[in-house]
């Protein structure tokens, strides 16, 4: 199968390189951008096939992802629509952009639509990955979406009413986890460890907390009594975090995040 991606920011490229970890062909996968500069390079490391321009690169490809900005998309399918078929599938990865908005602008009966959001960790095989697909997208086009992403980290079918939670708690998530890592790592240089140290430490423990709550038949909150000794260090440290607001700050930007991807 070819994948073409049309914009080829950072999205783009994390599910590229992952892909290429993955040993997809580099020649399986066609790129192009308006802007020239930024993707050549990239492709040209890679040894990634490039298009001349949009309707090209659909032309050339079975499977075309947007990744472009979200306000563009109904120029770049008004681009392409010359070359889509009910033989290809269209692929969305745009925040905010419903499967009703893609139809529309597709204009065209029969033709596979599936809507993807994916988060950074695809770059490293390690993603979550929200999918949906409309009326013409069920089984086959679905299958062979999901197929090519799972080779990214793992996938879930969600409802499209769902969609704007899972990018608050999947896709917009690694940027507050990022957050909570250096806030551990800040105290770490605070108490004398290296800053290097200290974030080599503290993201090895979120990396493997995580890995234990997904492999634990166990709720996160039965994880953290197993870990808290009565009238100890770690229940001295929960109270004073609780104290300071955590769970409602966490919740208060998950609930930004969602008003935000709404409008």
């Amino acid at each position: 199968m070819k994948i073409g991606f049309i914009g080829v920011g950072n999205m783009a490229q994390a599910m590229i390189q992952g892909l290429l970890n993955a040993k997809v062909s580099s020649e399986d996968i066609i790129v192009h951008s308006a802007h020239a500069t930024n993707y050549e390079p990239f492709a040209k490391a890679n040894g990634l096939k490039t298009a001349q321009t949009n309707l090209e690169l659909t032309q050339m490809a079975d499977m075309i992802v947007l990744a472009v900005e979200p306000s563009l998309y109904q120029q770049i399918i008004q681009e392409i629509t010359g070359a889509l078929t009910k033989a290809k599938i269209l692929v969305s990865v745009l925040t905010g952009i419903t499967l009703g908005q893609l139809n529309a602008a597709a204009d065209m009966a029969n033709l596979p639509i599936v809507r993807l959001m994916p988060n950074v960790n695809v770059k490293i095989n390690q993603g979550m990955t929200a999918i949906v697909g409309n009326d013409a997208a069920q089984e086959s086009a679905l299958d062979q979406v999901q197929t090519v992403f799972e080779k990214l980290g793992s996938v879930t079918a969600l409802p499209e009413q769902h969609f704007s939670t899972f990018v608050a708690l999947a896709g917009s998530s690694p940027a507050f986890i990022y957050l909570f890592i250096d806030s551990l790592s800040r105290a770490g240089v605070k108490y004398g460890l290296s800053k290097q140290q200290a974030t080599q430490i503290a993201a090895q423990a979120v990396k493997g907390s995580a890995q234990m709550v997904l492999e634990s038949d166990k709720s996160p909150f039965d994880l953290i009594d197993q870990v808290s000794s009565p009238g100890g260090t770690t229940v001295a440290g929960l109270l004073a975090m609780e104290e300071h607001g955590l769970i409602t700050s966490v919740i208060k930007g998950i609930d930004a995040t969602i008003a935000k991807d709404r409008g």
